[in-house]
Parts: C-alpha cells; structure tokens; sequence
C-alpha cells in the first residue's frame, strides 16, 4: 500500500523548520555571547511517530518511523553541579574577601612600616631617656619639656589607634545595615535579591504555563542568586508546589498517601496516560548552625508560595523597635545580629518572630560569606576558640599597652615614702589614674602645668630617670605584656595583623583561582563558544539543505505517481 501522499512533505517541513530553528537559536547564542550571565540555548527534539491516537486507525510497521521530527521546546544547557560548586565557592571567595577588606582597614593604622606610628614613638621616649639620664642633664627643663612632648606625642597616637578602631568597627556595621549612610548595605542587597528573585519566580512560572520559556528571565534570576551566594550560604533546590507534586497531606503536612491525578492525566479507569507538565517551583535554603551546633535550613524563597511578597523572607539588624520589640538593648558596632522575617503580601514583617543569628545563639557556618566576615569581626575578640582576631581583639591589645606603660611610669615617677605620687598619665575622662585605656589614655594637666615633675628622689637624682629607661627595654611579663618590652609588644601586635593578613591574603587568591576554574568549567558547558556554534551553524545548514532536496525528491516521486502511471482499465 502506498503511504500517505502528503507525509513525506510533512515529514520534509518538519525538518526544514526544526533546522531552521536551530539557526535562529544558534544566532540568539552569537548575539549574546558577550552578554552578562546569557545561558547558551539549544532546541530539543522528539521523533514524531503518531502511535497515539491515530496507530490505532493505520496498520503496518510503516507507522513507527518516517513521521518527521517535533520541536519540544528551547532549553538552557546547564549543569547543576557546576552551579552548586560555583555557588559554594563564592560563599568562601565573598568570606575571604570581605575579612581581607577589614584587615587592610586595620593596617593603615598598624602596619608600622612604611609609617612613623607607636613603635617609633616608644623608640623616640628612650632616646630622650638617655639623654636625659646624663646627671648634667637631669636638671635641665628643656629635656623634660622634650620628654612630655614625646610622651604626648605617644598618648595622641594611642588615643588615634583607638578612634580607627572604633571607626572601622562603624564602617563595618554600615557594610552590613547600610541605614542612614549613601551606600546600600549587605543586608539591603540581600533583601533586594530576595525581591527580585521572588518576583522573578512568579513572572517565569506564570510564562511557563502559558507555553513561554521565559529564559532571559532565568538568566536575570541565575545571576541574583550567583551574587546572592557571596553574602549568606545558600542551597538551590527546584521541586513542584504542593499542588502539584503528586502527593497527599494531612493538616499538619505530613504525607500520608500518592495523588496520581496531580501529576498525570488519568484515563476512565484511574490508570496514567500522560505525565502533566507543570514547571517546578525554585526555592533557596540558607544554612545556619543552631544552639547546639548542629546544622539547619531556613527558606529564604519559598517557590510561588502564597501572594505578593510571601514567597521570600527579610533581613534586618534589629535595632528598630517598630519591628523588633522584644527587648530595650541596644544594638551596635560591637553587639550585632540579624533577624530572618516572613512577609506578609505587601511585604511587611509577620506576626511571627523569625530565626535570630547571633554571638551567643544560632551562627552562620564558617567561612561562608561576606555577612559571615562582618559578623566575625564585629563577633570575635581573639578568645580561645574563635578563628579570627576582630576589633576588639586588637583595641584589647591597645589598651593592654596604654596600661601598662601608664601604671609602670606613674608607679615609678614617685617622690619618696611618704609623699604624694607624681601622677603623670591620666584617665581625660575621669582625671584619675584608674581604668586607663588607649582611648582615654592623656598626659597629666599638673605635669603640662608644671606642677609635677620627673622625680629626682632618690639616692641620686637620675635614678627615675635610669628606671624609666629600664622599663623601655625589660620584658614586662607581671604586666600582661607577654615577656615583651612595650614597643616589642608593639612589634608582636603588628606582626599578628600581618600573620592573619597574609593567611588570609593567601586563602583569598586561592579561593578565587579555584572560583575562576569552576567559572571556566561552567562556562565550557552553559557559556557561548564562537568555534562550537560556527560548526553548529554549518550542522544545521546541511540538515536544512538535505531537507530541501527530500522536499524535491518527494516532487519528483509525485509526478512519477500522478503521470507515470497506467489509467487503470485502459
């Protein structure tokens, strides 16, 4: 029996236009190669064989091949994997970094090598102290006059040391909260990620049903939650609504049974026919580490789920009692966190109180993320136990040394038994000697005054001149100094920021070599190559110029049919 006259034809336009489709895709990847986050695109295909419905009308092997080719749908060519990887990478790029940025802050006060700042000024209080422990000297006010000045010159950088600390300490809280400064803040990204992609959700999923693959719009999203990996950690999963994904719940959300109806076209008997194609849902877990330690998910984007803003969360620094009225602490530089809320549809924070990260409660895994490097040196003070040496580790240090150094000159500057001590460090704050730090660390006022002097008491009136000088270069352990001299102490506190500097400097550029091959890889497989889609442009056109020649093959078999065969009866 002679086929179907038209078939073949059909059979010769379908692939005509699946090739001419792919040419036009292949142009769509040329034309975007150079853009930002584009996925590469291809066509896929199925084999046409009509077995359904209309088989059961034909008979014949010839009924299973010969039908053509059916354009499925346009598909991004990804690899999973290698976003997960890319992903992980960028938590732990975004951490070093991010700590790197805080370190560099931190040395332009105490990287004392290309500056003249504590170190050198302990070295200018000796040379002043060896001049002056010259018993010619010791009487000469020009000496002491001198001697005050270095000593004020040091209690300026002291106090200098401290207010950068505490600056910084400023500026890395506005890096995280961005509120009431001109630059948006990690927490005000975050949340606009979230936004963005939970909007991008809605606009995809609702052009999916509809039939349109919406790729662009999973490029936009793709690049969202590739930045959005380098400030918290992350887990992107895609699965179906619960509408959708087959299966039966009770109240509480426990499957208790399979729902076929929801995720296949049933015939008369209940049996499945055809799976239904409804587009999965993306959903972005962040990982954190709860009291005990133990790791845990929270959804950040919940899919489509609910209406308006419901599908994701928001983050804030709670330090705005109109959303977080739960205590009158006050938060700041050195005491902060952050609140995960639920949204109600027009975005406003949910009755319900949401996860809390905090020091002394629920924490961010290691090394993940620029929040995460914030929160660490804000967090940690250098404690046994914690991996990295914040601010308040090295304003520790600071005021370890200022007194020190105050309690060893004002206990050695005394004017015999019996008599009043010649005070000459001071608290500003308190015009006392007591509770002396780096940042209220002063010269006494009776000593600028000229009411107190360097005592001269003693068997010779050098002799708290030589003691001073003692002092500068002894190993001080009964001060907390560590077996250190004061400016040694100095050394050990600058090498210590250059350690951690340098270690992290180290992680910074291995994480990112290792990011840049994981981008590479990925690039290799979603990215658009000149040479592959060249080649493919020529694939095509020969597919779509042996189409044409069945196409007139399928003519000149016809007019062989129609003409050259007998009249039947003749």
């Amino acid at each position: 029996m002679v086929r179907a006259t038209f078939a073949g034809f059909t059979t010769a336009i379908s692939a005509l236009q699946a090739n001419q489709k792919r040419l036009d895709i292949t142009g769509q990847n040329l034309a975007n190669m150079n853009t930002v986050g584009y996925t590469r695109q291809q066509l896929q295909v199925s084999s046409v064989n009509y077995r359904n419905p209309i088989s059961h009308y034909m008979n014949g092997s010839e009924i299973s091949v010969g039908f053509g080719v059916h354009m499925d749908t346009v598909a991004q060519i990804r690899d999973p994997f290698m976003d997960i990887q890319y992903r992980n990478q960028m938590q732990k790029s975004g951490y070093t970094n991010a700590l790197q940025i805080s370190y560099d802050r931190l040395a332009e006060f105490f990287d004392e090598s290309h500056i003249d700042g504590i170190r050198q000024a302990f070295d200018n209080i000796q040379d002043t102290l060896e001049k002056m422990s010259d018993p010619a000297m010791i009487n000469d006010p020009i000496y002491e006059t001198h001697l005050r000045t270095q000593m004020q010159a040091l209690t300026n950088l002291l106090n200098q040391g401290a207010e950068d600390i505490e600056r910084a300490k400023m500026e890395e809280y506005n890096r995280l909260d961005g509120t009431g400064t001109s630059e948006q803040g990690a927490i005000q990204r975050v949340n606009d990620i979230l936004q963005q992609v939970g909007a991008l959700n809605r606009r995809i999923k609702e052009n999916q049903i509809h039939g349109q693959p919406s790729l662009e719009l999973m490029d936009e999203r793709n690049v969202l939650i590739d930045e959005l990996s380098s400030y918290i950690p992350i887990e992107v999963t895609y699965k179906k609504d619960a509408e959708h994904d087959g299966f039966i719940t009770d109240a509480a959300g426990n499957i208790i049974g399979e729902d076929l109806s929801e995720t296949y076209h049933l015939d008369s008997s209940g049996r499945p026919i055809m799976k239904k194609e409804w587009p999965d849902d993306l959903y972005i877990n962040m990982k954190y580490k709860d009291e005990n330690g133990v790791l845990q998910n929270i959804e950040l984007v919940s899919g489509t789920e609910g209406a308006g803003e419901e599908n994701h969360m928001k983050l804030v620094i709670p330090h705005d009692k109109e959303i977080l009225d739960t205590t009158d602490k006050t938060y700041g530089p050195g005491d902060v966190s952050i609140e995960f809320y639920e949204l109600d549809a027009e975005g406003n924070p949910g009755a319900g109180a949401g996860l809390l990260i905090s020091k002394d409660k629920n924490e961010f895994p290691d090394d993940c993320g620029s929040i995460q490097a914030g929160l660490d040196m804000l967090w940690k003070g250098g404690d046994p136990g914690d991996d990295v040496r914040g601010y308040d580790y090295y304003m520790n240090e600071l005021d370890t040394l200022a007194k020190a150094f105050s309690e060893v000159m004002n206990t050695l500057n005394t004017t015999g038994e019996g008599d009043p001590d010649y005070i000459l460090f001071i608290n500003k704050t308190t015009n006392t000697a007591a509770d002396i730090t780096a940042a209220n660390i002063g010269i006494s006022q009776d000593w600028i005054s000229g009411k107190v002097h360097i005592s001269k008491k003693g068997e010779n009136a050098n002799d708290t001149v030589m003691n001073m000088l003692a002092s500068m270069t002894a190993t001080l352990d009964d001060i907390d100094l560590d077996n250190n001299s004061f400016a040694n102490y100095m050394n050990h506190v600058s090498t210590v920021l250059a350690n951690d500097s340098y270690s992290n400097q180290n992680a910074l550029k291995t994480n990112v070599t290792v990011l840049n091959g994981i981008q590479n890889s990925r690039d290799s497989v979603s990215g658009v190559s000149l040479d592959e889609e060249a080649s493919n442009m020529m694939m095509y056109m020969s597919a779509y110029s042996a189409a044409s020649r069945l196409m007139t093959t399928l003519d000149q078999a016809l007019d062989v049919l129609i003409n050259g065969t007998g009249v039947v009866g003749r």
